[in-house]
């Protein structure tokens, strides 16, 4: 064909008995509400999925007919004003449902959320994995309870890059730009209608910034972008691509999403009640607040506890490689208008993001948790782990006793629930979308559905799931000029009408601690199990590596290799492009979801919690929030073995453990089916799994927490400390550490090594205190059951008073007197660290001696 092609896009006209569909188009309430999905479906299933799923773009392309008929189709119309009523009626609850926070005001009280990426939906596609998706929820959970909630992201135009498995199968990574036309946002504006711009000091330069909104349900999602006429080329790059570019880019890109951030919500007239950065990419907002506090008249360390007490960190990985490091000259470069902005030597600056595995690197971890009083990890497991592996921010607080604490990971129940769970529910109990964290609501649900009504629906499911990735794998293996026999051993291995395999799901990020080749340990053994003609199962895999993850894509080739393998041939597939959609389709639809992360790598983990509210079963090393949410009779959990062991001696043996546990427990109990063509006790696992999983691991509850245990606190906090009392806590910091060194403890008087029940015991201590007065410290008894005793396991805790003085040495004396526990064997402990009533935990400077 000669001459050159120009698009020509034929544009119907909506009718105006369906106008709303437009705006329905324009708020990601979509992602998570069937109703208004259907429409779109409904007038063109083929054409949906050609256009990804994006409303905006199906309207511009849906044809001019179609659209004519539905507006005369009386049960399109019923259908299209039940979606229209449901949306508006959406709107009014969470006006009225507001999550309410403990001296929180409604209308003034403002949470911003910062984050690299987030996972809303396939048509926009601003995340690479779990971080994004976990962003993405909350999200939607704020919208659902009504919280007054912003968040703020950047505007990629290539998101996470698009993958096909070529016939070697190798990883091939695609990149496609979006055109911003064809997506849920708009372009953010001020009163006069002019586009925004945020001035961002780059070394030697200016860079501008524009910025998108998004609409969330009820939350506004602003999408900052570089590519701004003006800019140069390379500086319009900076936000062009999801985790690309050099470190250079990458920190241009964290620069404009904290500072620039912070100056579009102050154009917007908002003033945050509670700043939440999620993973240290946003640290840099830290350092944009102190800068305003110190053009307000503050000094700089006054700033910083002035900004602090209204700030939230999370952390989200175990794993070194998750936190972004900046070697100190390239830091130093992009921060240096910054120190002198801020009245701080270079090298103080730089100091907030030291970290003492890293030297010579800028840590944002680092900068966060300094900029921060409020942290958490994503999982109890992870909460140690994080508080271990960051304990160089508090160096005399055993790590236990640190304010790092844990909120675990939940998903968005409407957005992973399936459709058929959904129907279900609307009919049996309307409004149950209210009851999302009520235990004794789901126990009463769930087990009230009766037993073979539960099984078809889950094997609906299955069938659904299974034509939609024959559907997939047949592009795939077309494209890659399979032989005739390979694509009919699939076509008839995942023919929707085949229900009674076995299906094993594994579908994540390719990274090299979640172990994908695990389960292939033992070839031979895992060939014999997936072709016993009476007990057939079939293990479907999916997921990217990272482009520049070698080894994490060298698993994908060698999975890739074994499904050509005559023993594994028909029986174990590897799907391509793994994206939101996918996921959906596989999480409602898998038997059993295998997650085998090396312990105690995994931060938390949640698409083990979408197979679960769906009826599936987990069967996964127990790290993460499978650490908590296994009860023994909702699936199975693999304990890790030695963590300082071999690693190889490792992967073995809980390779075993997963092959034993397939073996002997899994696949004979699927199998063992009644008359009434099902098992009955896997059926009553189903439903321990949907009941037990479903309020505990939502987005609701966890977002609930967050509201509860620290957004509720730093809200308060940031009222409390004003500039005055940050002036007057910073100085007190900078006197308790300048004087520390010289404080020490003694005992003035022996202790007891018993007393007789009934007795008091009477502790008496002496302190030098150095020049600090006794009421800049706290001197206190613990008294355990056991010596090694956590501080959550009852430990009582008794406090000194000041008693007098010793003349001679200057110390001051302390004295506790208390009435011990009635009988038995009991150990004491006496620590001093320092106190001020405007802290936000008792261990927040770092600092303690013991006795």
């Amino acid at each position: 064909m000669t001459g050159r092609q120009y698009p020509l896009e034929v544009r119907p006209v909506v009718p105006a008995a369906l106008a709303r569909l437009e705006e329905l188009a324009g708020n990601l309430l979509y992602s998570w509400d069937r109703r208004v999905r259907g429409l779109y479906y409904r007038l063109d299933p083929e054409l949906w999925d050609r256009c990804q799923h994006n409303p905006k773009v199906f309207l511009r392309r849906v044809a001019q007919q179609r659209l004519d008929e539905s507006a005369r189709d009386p049960y399109y119309l019923r259908d299209y004003n039940d979606a229209v009523q449901h949306y508006d009626a959406y709107f009014r609850a969470t006006e009225q449902c507001y999550c309410a926070i403990d001296g929180m005001r409604a209308q003034s009280d403002v949470v911003a959320y910062f984050c690299m990426e987030y996972g809303l939906h396939e048509s926009l596609r601003l995340y690479s994995g779990g971080l994004g998706v976990l962003a993405g929820d909350h999200c939607k959970a704020a919208s659902d309870l009504g919280l007054p909630f912003v968040a703020v992201g950047l505007m990629y135009r290539q998101g996470y890059f698009g993958q096909t498995i070529s016939a070697d199968g190798s990883q091939q990574a695609h990149f496609h730009p979006m055109d911003l036309a064809d997506l849920p946002i708009r372009l953010v504006t001020d009163d006069a209608g002019r586009e925004l711009r945020i001035p961002v000091q780059f070394p030697g330069r200016t860079v501008q910034v524009q910025a998108w909104q998004a609409d969330v349900g009820q939350v506004r999602l602003f999408l900052l972008d570089t590519d701004v006429e003006g800019n140069g080329e390379a500086d319009r790059a900076i936000t062009y691509q999801l985790y690309g570019g050099d470190r250079t880019n990458r920190i241009g890109q964290e620069l404009v999403l904290g500072l620039a951030g912070v100056r579009l919500l102050r154009l917007l007239g908002l003033q945050p009640a509670v700043w939440h950065i999620n993973e240290g990419h946003a640290g840099f907002l830290i350092l944009e607040r102190c800068r305003e506090a110190v053009a307000a008249g503050l000094d700089f360390e006054a700033a910083l506890e002035l900004v602090a007490a209204a700030t939230v960190f999370t952390t989200h990985t175990p794993v070194p490689a998750g936190h972004d490091l900046f070697a100190h000259d390239l830091a130093a470069a992009h921060l240096q208008g910054l120190a002198a902005e801020l009245g701080l030597p270079l090298e103080r600056l730089l100091a907030l993001g030291d970290s003492p595995q890293n030297g010579h690197h800028f840590n944002m971890t680092a900068l966060s948790l300094r900029g921060s009083r409020f942290q958490n990890g994503v999982s109890a497991i992870h909460g140690r782990v994080a508080a271990r592996m960051e304990s160089y921010i508090w160096p005399q607080i055993e790590p236990e006793d640190n304010p790092l604490q844990h909120i675990t990971n939940g998903v968005h129940v409407p957005t992973f629930l399936a459709r058929e769970w959904c129907n279900l529910f609307d009919a049996r109990s309307p409004g149950w979308f209210r009851q999302l964290a009520d235990t004794d609501f789901w126990r009463d649900e769930i087990e009230s559905i009766p037993d073979n009504r539960f099984w078809n629906l889950r094997l609906s499911l299955k069938s659904e799931m299974l034509e939609g990735v024959r559907e997939l794998l047949l592009r795939q293996y077309q494209r890659n000029q399979f032989g005739r026999a390979r694509i009919d051993a699939m076509r008839t291995a995942l023919a929707p009408e085949n229900t009674r395999p076995l299906v094993l799901g594994f579908a994540r990020r390719f990274a090299t601690y979640k172990r994908a080749l695990l389960l292939f340990h033992d070839p031979p053994r895992l060939a014999r199990l997936l072709n016993d003609p009476a007990r057939p199962v079939l293990v479907l895999f999916a997921g990217k590596a990272h482009p520049q993850d070698g080894p994490g894509q060298e698993m994908i080739r060698q999975i890739n290799a074994l499904t050509a393998q005559p023993e594994f041939l028909g029986k174990l597939f590897f799907v391509e492009d793994y994206d939101l959609a996918l996921a959906r389709k596989l999480v409602t639809g898998t038997d059993v979801w295998l997650n085998t992360p090396q312990y105690p790598l995994e931060a938390s983990g949640t698409s083990g919690q979408k197979v679960a509210i769906n009826g599936g079963l987990n069967l996964s090393v127990l790290d993460g929030w499978w650490a908590e949410g296994h009860n023994g009779s909702n699936g199975w959990g693999i304990p890790p073995h030695d963590e300082q062991a071999d690693p190889a001696v490792r992967d073995r043996l809980e390779a075993e453990d997963l092959l034993d546990i397939l073996e002997r427990d899994v696949i004979p109990l699927y199998f063992d089916h009644g008359p009434q063509g099902f098992n009955e006790r896997w059926v009553a696992m189903s439903k321990s799994a949907m009941r037990s999983i479903l309020p505990h691991f939502s987005a609701h509850r966890m977002v609930t927490e967050y509201a509860n245990r620290l957004y509720g606190p730093a809200i308060r906090d940031g009222r409390r400390i004003d500039a005055a009392a940050a002036g007057t806590l910073a100085r007190w910091k900078a006197a308790v550490r300048g004087h520390w060194s010289g404080v020490s403890l003694r005992w003035q008087a022996p202790p007891p090594a018993a007393v007789r029940s009934g007795e008091p015991v009477t502790l008496q201590v002496a302190a030098q205190l150095d020049g600090l007065s006794p009421e800049d410290v706290r001197l206190e008894c613990l008294l355990d059951g056991d010596p090694g005793a956590p501080a959550e396991g009852g430990r009582a805790v008794h406090p000194f008073t000041v008693s007098g003085r010793d003349e001679a040495s200057g110390a001051t004396l302390f004295t506790a007197r208390f009435a011990p526990p009635e009988h038995g064997l009991h150990h004491f402990r006496v620590h001093l660290y320092p106190w001020h009533e405007l802290l936000s935990h008792p261990f927040e400077v770092g600092l303690r001696l013991w006795l």
